[in-house]
């Protein structure tokens, strides 16, 4: 299913990109092209994008260039329980998927922050 989806998707850019031309038109599935969206979103605002293997794990300064963030405050989120880690030896190690997590709750955090500030400001009629 999901499988098939991207092999489809991916048949179909390489077919796209064997053409000439500088651009190219192509129809993907919804869920490609929001992935795709993700990543040039991404890199307009100078991100870097990792594709990596499975079960990929970073220190954590590259856990703090991933996240935007300071590695000091990469560390307060593992003392916090908010970032997961194992040790290795004396290193610790983050994996890529608990990094993933962190940014979906931050995200989903955020959200919930911006509806209970748009419902107050409704409450006070701030916005008519």
């Amino acid at each position: 299913a999901m499988t098939d989806l991207l092999n489809r998707d991916a048949d179909a850019l390489h077919r796209a990109l064997d053409g000439a031309g500088d651009d190219i038109q192509v129809s993907v599935s919804r869920e490609t092209a929001e992935w795709l969206s993700r990543m040039i979103d991404a890199r307009s605002r100078g991100q870097r994008v990792v594709v990596t293997h499975g079960h990929t794990e970073v220190s954590p300064a590259e856990a703090a260039a991933l996240l935007g963030v300071s590695r000091p405050q990469v560390r307060k989120f593992m003392d916090e329980g908010k970032l997961g880690f194992r040790m290795v030896g004396a290193h610790h190690r983050i994996p890529l998927e608990s990094i993933e997590a962190f940014t979906a709750w931050t995200r989903a955090r955020h959200h919930k922050g911006m509806e209970d500030l748009s419902a107050l400001q409704n409450e006070l009629g701030l916005f008519e």
